[in-house]
């Protein structure tokens, strides 16, 4: 075929949606030395050539509409991230980095392509910041997962910024090392957030020891009449005796005035009548005793309330838990609730519950329940309250069980409940059906919280028909002595007693 019979060039493939353009027009005619049924063939040879010619234009345009996509959603991702990206060569030299070094460096994308990346760093190549780096590249060839290095860059100001950088390297098509990948994050920010996070954990754990700390005098607070009535008899007891040890003291002064005076035998006897002297030696031992008792039992009413009062520190010891329920029903009778009816049941079987804990926060725990279950009884009308005290029903049951590995408290009071819709917000902080100035609504809150530290749980629910049922569930403490893998639950060597984790205060109400 002559230049002048070509046929004209292919038109422009059309974009994806496009109508295919026709093909060049063909001479009718068929050349001379071609019949027409080869002709027909060339056309319809032509005709097939031109149309696949189309098809991979079009299938072109679309894998390059789709390159070009994914070009412009890995710039996006780059453009969007907070941390530091380098890529490197195999010498180290740098490909490619994201907005944020450019950022923190100053410098643009022209100025830092194919610069060694070690250029950046405090000291450069020769600096100990280079010797990290180029051992972080080293250790990435051989592992996995990658190597950190901790290095300082220069920022755009020429200051220090530490950065913790991940290496890993990076493969080719081929599946040979290309070079590394460098991501990391400016340490400054990281140290920001840490000691901001730090400085809000410091602050909730200053407020909640000062709820915990305000709760406790509040319900020392309660007792404050209680305590006054249990400090007096000793005090008063102390005081008598002094007085009485007074007048001893000045008889036995002018008998051995007597004495040394020279006084003779007769008048020496008159003196020891009328002064009573054999009566006053005879009682001063009890005298004494008795004081010393007295002032022992003040020194055991105050150091109760210290050990109760004080800050706990989260000591942990032994607890006999049934001296701490007697303990809280002595506080609260003495306090605020001196008729309140209670029949506790301890164990029967001569073992006791002794768990490990902090004895005051422990107290803190029973004192709270019992003191609820006064109020709530107290807020019934008398009449109901009468008629359960001639059926025989104490206004408030404890009852004290332990299993193989679990000591267990059960508070069943007769007030009026529950209501359902209590019941999931009975444990919130400021919760409180007690009316405005009587609670604080963080008792049982605080509660909770100690019982769950010290391993347990608190359980409450509606005692059906009418009141309340409160569970405490602690862990029982290994006996000392006990090897490792027996059972807690046998009987406590006898030459390891537990000791008692309150002073033990006598009653001196008749």
């Amino acid at each position: 075929m002559s230049r002048a019979e070509a046929p004209d060039p292919l038109p422009h493939a059309p974009r994806p949606g496009e109508a295919m353009p026709p093909p060049p027009a063909l001479p009718a005619v068929p050349p001379e030395g071609l019949d027409e049924g080869a002709w027909l063939d060339v056309i319809q040879r032509m005709d097939e050539v031109y149309s696949q010619l189309v098809r991979d234009e079009i299938a072109l345009e679309e894998k390059n509409a789709a390159l070009e996509q994914s070009q412009q959603f890995i710039f996006s991702l780059l453009s969007a991230m907070s941390d530091v990206l380098v890529a490197c060569d195999a010498q180290g030299r740098i490909e490619e980095t994201n907005a944020a070094l450019r950022t923190l460096v100053g410098r643009g994308e022209a100025a830092l392509r194919g610069h060694p990346l070690d250029d950046l760093l405090v000291g450069g190549p020769d600096g100990a910041h280079g010797a990290r780096l180029r051992r972080a590249m080293a250790e990435a060839v051989d592992s996995a997962v990658g190597s950190v290095a901790e290095v300082d860059l220069r920022d755009a100001q020429g200051q220090a910024v530490p950065v913790d950088f991940n290496c890993t390297p990076r493969i080719d098509a081929q599946g040979r090392r290309a070079g590394h990948v460098f991501v990391g994050r400016p340490l400054g920010e990281l140290k920001r957030a840490y000691h901001q996070l730090r400085e809000a954990h410091e602050a909730l754990k200053r407020t909640q020891a000062q709820l915990l700390h305000s709760e406790k005098m509040a319900s020392l607070g309660r007792l404050v009449a209680g305590v006054a009535h249990e400090l007096n008899n000793p005090i008063s007891f102390v005081l008598g005796n002094v007085h009485a040890l007074k007048r001893y003291t000045e008889r036995l002064s002018q008998y051995l005035g007597l004495l040394h005076g020279g006084s003779d035998g007769t008048t020496l006897a008159q003196a020891r009548q009328r002064l009573r002297i054999d009566h006053t030696l005879a009682d001063l031992g009890s005298l004494m005793a008795g004081t010393l008792e007295g002032a022992q039992r003040t020194a055991d009413i105050v150091h109760g309330l210290k050990r109760f009062s004080a800050v706990d520190r989260e000591e942990r010891q032994p607890v006999d838990l049934a001296a701490v329920v007697e303990r809280a029903i002595h506080w609260v009778r003495k306090g605020t609730a001196p008729s309140f009816d209670i029949v506790f049941t301890p164990p029967d079987d001569g073992r006791g519950c002794t768990v490990s804990g902090s004895p005051g926060q422990l107290l803190q725990v029973m004192m709270n329940l019992i003191q609820n279950a006064a109020d709530a009884v107290a807020s019934l009308p008398a009449a109901d309250t009468q008629a359960a005290a001639a059926r025989g029903e104490p206004a408030l049951r404890i009852t004290l069980t332990r299993s193989a590995d679990q000591a267990r408290l059960q508070f069943l009071d007769r007030g009026p409940g529950i209501a359902p819709e209590h019941l999931s917000r009975l444990f919130d902080p400021f919760f409180t059906t007690k009316p405005v100035g009587k609670g604080t609504g963080l008792g049982l809150s605080i509660s909770y919280g100690i019982v769950e530290r010290h391993g347990g749980r608190l359980q409450a629910a509606h005692a059906a028909p009418q009141g309340a049922l409160f569970t405490v569930e602690l862990p029982l403490a290994a006996p000392t002595g006990v090897p490792a893998g027996a059972d807690p639950s046998g009987p406590i060597p006898a030459a390891s007693p537990t000791p008692p984790a309150f002073p033990t205060i006598p009653d001196p109400s008749p």
